[in-house]
């Protein structure tokens, strides 16, 4: 006999934890793109390479923060 699911209304901290993923997606594809972005539009227009270089940095950063929120996400649970 299959056991019927049991379904419970989400927490807050359940709510939280989920807005809080749905940043990191978003930093996660934003920073992708804007970086991808960056790296074509960058030569197309002739900025200097030091341009490119703080693209790359900015990009790291983003990546780096995307990167600890999601393991203290993971550590929480």
């Amino acid at each position: 006999m299959a056991q019927k699911p049991t379904s419970r209304k989400p927490t807050e901290r359940d709510i939280a934890r989920a807005k809080t993923s749905r940043n990191v997606a978003v930093v996660l594809v934003a920073t992708m793109a804007l970086w991808l972005a960056a790296q074509w539009i960058g030569p197309q227009v002739g900025l200097a390479g030091n341009y490119a270089i703080l693209f790359d940095l900015m990009a790291l950063a983003g990546f780096i923060w995307a990167l600890v929120v999601t393991l203290r996400l993971w550590r929480t649970r």
